[in-house]
Order: structure tokens, then sequence, then C-alpha cells
């Protein structure tokens, strides 16, 4: 297999970073490199070895990346659910969100998001009121109010800007986190680079920058599709003297992976092999990524062979893997099969194999075995979690079995376990009227679970099929909980507004989306486009209707003023002449030309008896 050496490309310093709004606000950065596109002092790879690709369709096989990343296509029949959530390793450095704040807190961090929200989109009117405020700036008010306005990257900087001016506060690396993931979320990959380029300090103040925090810049890049970048900034690692190893490749992997992009994940393992030899947990990351991720059962079985071929070893997280995948394409012979062969071969079942397996029972109406096993997964000193009840839970929902969805659920309470967002997800598919799922909605709140953007996003796709008026009642309740909107709740909104056939409505979120600077989506953009254009074209037929139809009626008239004149012409020609006669006693009458001629004739011809009928 031939190669090309992936080096870095050569891109000089930037120093625009953020959008002309905040012209009067934004932070002065000074002139530096781009530690992901800095050109390299030497010929030689800065961390010593070499990441070659081969020549393919992958995206990774590019050397000269785009300016603006791959924009992630959304779709709309995506089913968010993580179901092994308890794996989840996303960062997005809101860790107090969720949390109850100190009591002198909470006040300041809603006096701060009524003003966001009270001057829109007037960035200068907000800097001006933050600067009149009274409010005392504390690291636990500024991650929790950049939690609340995530969504809009510009109201959320203009504040962190605010923030990191007042002399009695300075930034710490949570407040940092919290920002630079906002920004990367809404592709502000410059501005985000810039704030960690003040994160270094230089010789004024420590260096803030941590592993942690180019990982997030990685998962971002991923997010959208953008390998070659999120490369780059894993090279980024020697620039800041970080420590480079297996534990920080496999970081590269998961996050490669996460975002489905497990092809180019892959190829990175086999291309460096030699720098990073095969083990058991490299070939786990991308086996995942095949099983739950994708969702491929042909690509896990690939990469399962190839595992046996190159001698590495299954553990009990490579069988959970192929196992919870063929659970969910509800293969429940090659998962019964693989649980005999693992516990065949002294792999003692965990937790997730048993989560899997009773996934599969019961997705396949074994409901009685599943809850045997789940007595059996407790008598072996394995305690059930959330997962394993939600296992049972949703293929119960699935199969309209109500009742016994809710008898798992309440053994779940009794158990002190609380339901998570995935649970409520399960009963949400099933309830049919807006009744129902608001009540739902209420008793979730009480249980300390917040419903998320991808519930509003699922409950607005449920109801645009039906019941379209509670559309916007979620929209609304969205709001005002500052759970969102995003981009996918406005994709998910303009499209059940054109199911329905409400095309201004359609139109009017669009651009109210495009102002909040969310990139546009390709399918939105073509049925607007063929709408507006549509529409103008109807508009024009429209018009020149009404000027033909204007046209026509002054033929119209003109042709019947043309026709009247006409018949009065020939009516003329057909009545008979008349003359008018004044007889002796004073009176007048008006006599026919013929009669008058008979007279003329008679009186030649000395007729009386023509005078006297007269």
């Amino acid at each position: 297999m031939w190669g090309i050496r992936f080096t870095r490309s050569k891109l000089y310093a930037f120093s625009v970073f953020a959008c002309a709004h905040l012209k009067e606000v934004h932070l002065k950065p000074t002139q530096y490199q781009n530690p992901i596109s800095e050109t390299a002092g030497t010929t030689t790879n800065p961390l010593n070895f070499c990441f070659s690709f081969q020549l393919s369709s992958f995206g990774t096989s590019n050397i000269d990346f785009p300016r603006e990343p791959k924009v992630e296509s959304f779709d709309e029949n995506r089913d968010n659910d993580n179901d092994d959530g308890e794996d989840s390793d996303d960062f997005d450095g809101n860790s107090v969100n969720g949390l109850s704040l100190s009591h002198g807190v909470a006040p300041d961090v809603k006096k701060i998001v009524d003003l966001i929200h009270e001057t829109g989109r007037n960035f200068l009117e907000l800097k001006n009121k933050l600067e009149l405020c009274d409010v005392r700036v504390s690291s636990e008010l500024v991650v929790e109010v950049l939690s609340q306005v995530r969504h809009d990257w510009e109201a959320a900087f203009t504040f962190f800007l605010w923030a990191g001016k007042q002399p009695y506060y300075a930034l710490s690396l949570r407040e940092y986190h919290s920002m630079i993931s906002i920004l990367a979320k809404m592709r502000k990959f410059d501005t985000a680079w810039t704030l960690i380029d003040e994160m270094r300090g230089g010789r004024a103040g420590p260096c803030l920058v941590t592993p942690q925090t180019l990982l997030i810049m990685i998962r971002r890049y991923c997010a959208v599709h953008d390998v070659g970048r999120a490369i780059n900034t894993f090279y980024a690692y020697k620039k800041f003297k970080f420590d480079v190893g297996i534990e920080e490749f496999h970081s590269l992997l998961s996050a490669l992976c996460r975002y489905k992009n497990v092809q180019d994940a892959e190829h990175l393992m086999f291309c460096n092999k030699d720098v990073f030899p095969f083990n058991t947990k490299s070939f786990n990351i991308i086996l995942n990524g095949w099983c739950n991720v994708i969702g491929s059962p042909r690509e896990a079985e690939r990469v399962w062979t190839e595992m046996s071929k190159r001698g590495v070893r299954y553990d009990v997280v490579s069988y959970a893997s192929i196992m919870s995948c063929y659970s969910k394409s509800s293969n429940l012979n090659k998962v019964l099969k693989l649980f005999t062969q693992m516990k065949s071969r002294g792999i003692e079942p965990d937790r997730k194999v048993y989560n899997a397996v009773i996934h599969a029972l019961a997705k396949a109406r074994h409901v009685k075995e599943a809850i045997n096993l789940l007595k059996v997964m407790e008598e072996n000193g394995i305690a059930p979690n959330v997962v394993t009840y939600n296992s049972l839970i949703k293929p119960l929902c699935k199969a309209q079995k109500i009742d016994e969805a809710r008898q798992v659920l309440d053994e779940m309470l009794q158990k002190d376990l609380n339901p998570t967002i995935q649970t409520y997800h399960a009963f949400f598919r099933i309830l049919r009227t807006g009744e129902e799922v608001f009540e739902l909605l209420n008793k979730m709140r009480k249980m300390g679970c917040q419903p998320t953007n991808d519930t509003y996003i699922m409950l607005i796709r449920k109801f645009s099929r039906c019941q379209f008026d509670n559309v916007f009642n979620l929209w609304n309740e969205m709001i005002e909980n500052g759970v969102g909107p995003d981009r996918s709740s406005y994709i998910v909104l303009i499209h059940g507004l054109f199911l329905n056939g409400k095309l201004d409505e359609a139109y009017k979120y669009y651009m109210e989306m495009k102002e909040k600077q969310f990139l546009p989506e390709p399918k939105i953009d073509e049925m607007l486009q063929s709408w507006v254009s549509g529409k103008q074209f109807a508009e024009l037929q429209v018009a020149n209707l009404k000027n033909n139809q204007l046209l026509d009626n002054q033929l119209n008239n003109r042709n019947r003023v043309q026709s009247r004149k006409l018949d009065q012409e020939k009516d003329f020609l057909k009545e008979p002449e008349t003359r008018r006669v004044v007889r002796e006693r004073g009176f007048n009458t008006e006599i026919p030309l013929d009669t008058i001629r008979c007279m003329r004739f008679s009186i030649s011809n000395n007729n009386p008896e023509c005078l006297i009928s007269l």
C-alpha cells in the first residue's frame, strides 16, 4: 500500500475572528500562528511519526483543506438516543448545567439571561447594559450563563468578553472551555483558536491550555467531518509540549468514531501500526464505531474477523460491542451464540453484555426470559442500572405493551434508580395526544430530568404529522425553559411547516435561523428556493392575468360601443323614412314618407277615397 505523507499546510496567522456585529466589543488578538496550521521548521514530522494515507475516497486523502469545514447534513429520521449513555464522553464545558446553583448566583444568572433576551440581536446595546448592571461575576455564574445561551454564540461571546474585563475576576480553565466549546460547535473555529492562544498566557501568566482543550477542538472538527483539521489539531499536542502516546491516539480514534468518521479512524489506525501497535483497545474503538455508531453488522463482522487474523485477543468490551450490534438488528440467535462462546472462553460477562442480551430477548418478545436473565445478573453480583431497565422498557414500548413497561419502570423506581432521558423518550414515542405528552413533560421535570433539544425535536417531529397545533406550544415551552432552539430544532420545525403547507411561516423561521447564523441545511435551501421561485412566478402570472383582464375589459367595452353603433345603423336603415307635416288646425304629426307619396299619387289621380281615409 503506497501513500503520501500527511504534512501540515502552510497557513499564516489570522486575526479576524468575530462577526461584524462585535466590532465594538471584540477581543484584540495578538498576531500569532495557528498551532494546527503553522509551518514546520524542518521537513521532519514534529511528532516523529508519519500519518500516511492511501489515495482513496477518504476525506483524509486531501492535503489542502478547505477554509470552511463541511457541514453535517441533517437526517430528520435520525434517532438521537444513546443506548450506552453511561459511556458518553462528550465534553461541552458546561459542568454546571443541570445542577443546583448557589442561593446568590441564581438571581444574577436570571438577570443576565433576561438582559440577553431583551436586547435581542443588538450586541452593542447588550454590552452597554452589562456595563451598567450590578451583577458580581463569578466562575459559577459565567459557566451557567454560557450554558443557558450556548445556542447564541454572539451573545455568549459578548458576555464572556465583558466578564473577562472585570477587575476583580479572572477567567479560569472551566470558563474558557465552555466558551471554546460554544464557538467550535457553531463553527467559529478561528475565534476559538484565538481564545486558546490567549490561554497560553505568554510571559505574563501561566499557560491554561491542557490536552482537554485540544480534545474539545478535535471533537468539534470530527462533528463537522473535517478529519484533516482534527488530525492537524492532534499534531498541536507537540506544539504545546504535551506527551503524545497511545492514550492520546485512542482519544483521536474515539472522537472520529463518535461522529461517524469510522472509516477514516480505521484507515488511520492501520496506517500508523508501526508507531502505535495494534492492541485490543484500538480495535474495540473501531468495532464499537461500526457496531453502535454506524450500526453495520457486516462491517462489524469484518473487523471481528480482522482481529482474529492479526492475533488481537477479544475481551469483554469486544463481545459487548458486537452483541449490542446484533441485538439492535434483532439477531437473537447470534447474540445467544456469542454469549455462550464468551463464557466457554472464560470471559465473564459484564453489565453491558447482560444489557445487550436482555435487550435482544425483550425485542424478540421473550419478556419472561429477559426478566429471568436480569435476576441471574443480580445473583452474579452485577447490579442492574438504568440502561438495563431501559433495555427492557424500550422494546416493550415499541411492542405497545405499555402496562408491562410501566411495571418495569415502577421496579426501577423502587430500586432508587431515576429514569433517564432515554426512558422518557421511550414513553413519548407511544403517547398519542398532546395532553398526555405535556403531562409526562411535567412529571419528567418533577423527577429532576430536564427535557433536552432531542426531546423537543422528537416531539415536534411527532406532532408535525398530526395535531400540528401542539408544535408551537412545544416551541414556546422550549424557548421559555432555555433549552434552545438550536439548528436542528429549526430544521425540524421548518420541515414540519412545509409538511403542513404553512410555507410563509416556514420562510419566516428560516430567515430567523439565518439571522442567528445557524448554517443552512441543503434540503431546506432547495425547498425554499423552489417555493420562492414558484411564488414569484405565480405572482407574475397573476399580475399578467390582471393586466390581460383589464385589456380584455377595455377591448370588450370598445367592441360593445362599436357593436351598438352598428346595430343602431342597421336598425335605422330598416325603419321607414318619415317627414313632419303641419296641419291647418295647429297640431302636427309624423307621417311616413310612403303614405305621403301615396297621397301625392292619389291627388294627382283625383282619387277621393285616399283623402277620406286620411
